[in-house]
């Protein structure tokens, strides 16, 4: 029997398949069902900044409404009993799914500022999730902003979420870093347990009828797969950190290069998304049978196995690639 157990932030899982972070969370029944299907964890969709900072500011504009009109002014103050902000839902959510299901549960915070917000964290970890994934979507836009003030921003962050909590943290990066070999090694510093490989920017488009900027969502492929393949390949075994690989993982086989680039799990949302829940077990099914077919009794021993370390030539993952790509059109 092929041992297909892994761990990842300090938490044994059954398997290496993880439900990443996307609107499947949202009803329980969807989460039971991944459960069913097999996955060894669930992250949580993501709870942002934005929505904290708005439904805020809506509970001090709906204190403060008519705060000079004398005594009656009471009426104006919100019940409590019933008021509830839309990050206090998500924390509630986040504690149905932890007890709904087995499998561990990574609550996931979207955010790019050190505010008080980030006190959420410590709102997540109080209602049971076992780990946070802080998710850095930042678009930088200002042309006074250096990449140096960007990361500075980003590690002065994480430090900010690390004191609020105890339990394992993870970042998801995105690829956009100009040295991110390095900063991922100054986020491990700064007390990040794993890495999160990587974040996709989805591009808004333009519609030509009303002249408007739209929302376009495009769910990602297996050629998704070769960005963090490549980086986590490079990073494996020189960032004391744990790392998951996410964008691109769609089939068994995808998720046995994930393994042996070094990650110790990969993160599904676009295959499951598109051809639903049930593509869990299929998968599973698929890498053991992968596995026994190429004597592999465990994950484990493929783990890295392809790494920028492990490999013969090293300079594959560099340059040296890329004029082998040109060569062989």
């Amino acid at each position: 029997m092929v041992d297909l157990s892994t761990t990842y932030l300090g938490l044994n899982l059954k398997n290496p398949l993880v439900a990443s972070a996307s609107p499947l969370s949202k009803q329980l029944e969807t989460v039971r069902q991944l459960e069913e299907a097999g996955v060894s964890a669930i992250v949580m969709y993501s709870l942002f900044e934005e929505q904290i900072i708005q439904d805020s500011l809506k509970l001090n504009r709906d204190l403060e409404r008519g705060a000079e009109s004398g005594p009656e002014v009471l009426h104006f103050i919100p019940d409590y009993g019933l008021y509830s902000i839309g990050p206090e839902r998500y924390v509630e959510q986040l504690s149905r799914v932890k007890n709904a299901v087995q499998v561990p549960v990574i609550g996931s915070l979207n955010g790019v500022s050190n505010g008080g917000w980030v006190e959420y964290a410590r709102k997540i970890e109080g209602a049971g999730a076992n780990a946070l994934e802080l998710n850095l979507y930042d678009l930088a836009t200002d042309i006074a902003l250096t990449s140096t003030q960007l990361e500075d921003r980003h590690i002065q962050l994480v430090e900010a979420i690390r004191k609020e909590i105890k339990i394992p943290l993870a970042v998801k990066l995105s690829p956009f870093y100009t040295a991110l070999p390095n900063f991922a090694c100054r986020l491990v510093e700064a007390g990040v347990d794993g890495l999160v490989l990587f974040n996709r920017f989805y591009q808004p488009d333009f519609d030509l009828e009303t002249l408007e900027v739209v929302p376009h969502l495009v769910l990602s492929d297996s050629d998704d797969l070769r960005l963090p393949l490549r980086w986590i390949a490079i990073l494996f075994g020189r960032i004391k950190a744990d790392f998951a690989l996410t964008s691109g993982v769609h089939t068994a086989e995808d998720l046995v290069k994930s393994l042996m680039a070094g990650a110790c799990v990969a993160m599904a949302a676009s295959e499951l998304l598109k051809n639903g829940v049930g593509r869990v077990s299929q998968i599973l099914m698929d890498l053991e049978t992968w596995l026994e077919e190429h004597d592999y009794e465990s994950v484990r021993q493929m783990k890295g196995s392809m790494s920028q370390r492990a490999v013969a030539d090293p300079g594959i993952f560099e340059r040296a690639n890329y004029m082998k790509v040109l060569s062989s059109y």
